[in-house]
């Protein structure tokens, strides 16, 4: 599915602003037909919870409304008409004045509907949008709904998280050509200083395809005709970490001489490869140093916002940091467009978090009833669960800063059934997409002696929290666990291996000569206990700590004020272990851990 974008065959109009606003409980049975009667209005995009000071808002279970009129632009008499929504979490009904025209499930990734036989050029229509935040055992992410003592109904969730809900990407009515470029695969590699990009385009009709490819200074570098190909690159400039470098492909549908569609594609030149216990960008050996995040902040929920993507691209380039993981979702189309020209390496990740009945039962690992079963992750999990994976890959597959796919975050990867749910998911995954490496992000119950899914997957992430957790405020204790716990990946897989999560909470402003949990001090002594292990083992090949930025979590006695794991305050504000991490990562540049000159 292609992001629209303007184009002499293609116009888009943008729909985020403030728009009429219900919950369902509020409204009339059919709410979709004529105006909604409410006094609320609502910012897209944006979570509708914490725009309110209305708790029933906040919380509620159900449905809620979105409603605008929308003008069709005089000049698309003839194109095709679509709505796009850039994301609505975590389901959507979708009505064009009184009748249904789409629906769509999944809360992160985008849906086109084709609404050119129900609207006229230079007409106004009323858009509803209908979303529901709902979660059950057979979405994903799971959840579950309970009825409490006074009869109303309760989000339950198994992520840590708050779970925020609505409109929080934008909303476009965009034209396409009656024939048209419905989508683009390419796949890039490099011999010397030649590159080379396969491609290949997907017409709504047969027709003619020429695509060129121009530099950086807009020169035409290669060009050929036909649906499929390759274009060879003289001198090619490559993508690299840090020093992106881009093409832009333009995909042309013609008839006879005359160009009825039109659509540019950036191309990044890189190649991905795991081979032994590197990870490889390019044929050189990569380290990650970075993050998880959360697209969290407030008011806004998980809004995308254009102001706070750039800052914390400022702030993740301060620190030194080369990557993160999109812990734990697709995020907004627009940051992964901004890792691409900066340089940023992505592991991008589906919203799979929460398939552990195991954490459900407390930090004793002991399920209350398996998580791969009728009751909990059964077969139409596993097939939401594919279609997240279908979505995620053919959003993303093109961006040359996702060098890795997660398809899961912390499932039950030591539980019986762990196997047969995940080995068609990563069939999938590897016919979608056989260029990347795969992974999944590993509990801390999925041991190197109990877990059962690490021989289909290519490189080792482990979440792991020793120290806070695990021998909370016992660092020395901590370093014993951590320092076997990587021994033993290494001697079982012989695969690399990364920590794609480790962090303590820290209350800023908190302090203490001794090892205190949630002190500034704790959080640099426990990040620094971490990287002396690291250091220890080549086998390594990257640190994302847990988390960026403080974020929003459920209502828990487990957590004040939400998680404080972030190195970063809500508002992004420094805490020490920012400071910490900066001298160790821009120390990093140019030469692997473990060297004398590292200063943990």
């Amino acid at each position: 599915m292609l992001k629209p974008t303007p184009t002499p065959t293609r116009e888009l109009v943008n729909l985020d602003g403030v728009w009429r606003f219900g919950i369902d409980s509020r409204l009339a049975s059919e709410p979709w037909t004529g105006i909604l009667d409410t006094p609320l209005e609502a910012a897209v995009p944006a979570s509708y919870n914490d725009q309110f000071t209305d708790a029933e808002i906040r919380d509620h279970v159900g449905w809620v409304y979105y409603q605008r009129e929308v003008r069709v632009p005089r000049g698309w008499s003839e194109e095709r008409i679509l709505l796009r929504f850039d994301a609505a979490t975590h389901a959507a009904r979708v009505y064009v004045d009184d009748e249904l025209v789409g629906e769509h499930v999944g809360g992160y990734t985008p849906f086109d509907l084709d609404i050119t036989d129900r609207v006229h050029a230079g007409d106004a229509f009323r858009l509803t949008v209908a979303v529901s935040g709902d979660l059950s055992n057979e979405t994903i992410p799971p959840g579950k709904i309970e009825v409490g003592m006074d009869g109303r109904r309760k989000q339950v969730y198994f992520h840590d998280f708050f779970n925020y809900a609505g409109l929080a990407r934008s909303v476009w009515l965009h034209s396409v050509p009656r024939v048209s470029i419905d989508d683009v695969t390419v796949v890039t590699a490099f011999e010397g200083t030649t590159g080379s990009v396969e491609y290949s385009v997907e017409t709504s009709a047969p027709t003619t395809v020429r695509v060129r490819l121009a530099d950086a200074a807009g020169r035409v570098v290669a060009e050929a005709s036909g649906a499929s190909g390759v274009l060879s690159i003289a001198d090619v400039v490559l993508w690299k970490p840090g020093a992106a470098y881009l093409y832009e492909l333009t995909v042309e549908a013609v008839d006879g001489d005359v160009v009825v569609d039109s659509y540019p594609l950036a191309v990044g030149v890189r190649t991905v490869e795991v081979k032994g216990h590197e990870f490889l960008i390019n044929g050189e050996p990569f380290y990650f140093t970075g993050f998880g995040k959360h697209e969290d902040s407030v008011i806004r929920g998980k809004g995308h916002d254009d102001a706070y993507m750039v800052h914390d691209f400022q702030l993740m380039e301060w620190t030194g940091a080369n990557s993160f993981r999109t812990s734990h979702y697709p995020y907004a189309e627009e940051v992964l467009d901004f890792a691409d020209r900066h340089g940023i390496v992505v592991i991008d990740e589906t919203a799979a978090v929460g398939l552990n009945m195991g954490v459900v039962g407390g930090m004793t690992g002991k399920p209350p009833f398996p998580t791969f079963s009728d009751q909990y992750a059964n077969d139409n999990t596993q097939a939401a669960h594919a279609q997240h994976i279908r979505e995620l890959i053919t959003r993303d597959k093109n961006h040359p800063s996702v060098v890795m796919w997660c398809i899961a975050n912390e499932p039950a990867s030591n539980e019986d059934g762990a196997l047969e749910y995940f080995k068609p998911l990563v069939d999938l995954a590897r016919e979608l997409d056989p260029t990347r490496p795969l992974t999944y992000a590993l509990v801390m119950f999925a041991t190197f002696q109990n877990d059962q899914l690490i021989d289909l997957f290519d490189v080792v992430s482990m979440n792991r929290y020793y120290g806070w957790y695990i021998a909370t405020g016992d660092l020395q204790t901590a370093e014993m666990y951590l320092q076997g716990d990587i021994a033993g990946w290494i001697e079982r897989t012989g695969k690399p291996i990364m920590m794609t999560e480790y962090g303590a909470d820290t209350q800023p402003g908190l302090h203490s000569v001794w090892d205190q949990a949630w002190t500034e001090e704790y959080q640099v002594d426990y990040l620094a206990m971490n990287h002396r292990v690291f250091d220890r083992f080549p086998q390594f090949v990257g640190e994302q700590v847990w988390n960026f930025a403080d974020f929003a979590t459920s209502n828990g006695i487990h957590r004040v004020d939400g998680n404080k794991k972030g190195v970063f305050t809500r508002d992004r504000k420094p805490k020490a272990a920012a400071f910490a991490l900066r001298k160790r990562w821009t120390g990093l540049e140019g030469r692997k851990p473990g060297t004398p000159a590292d200063e943990n």
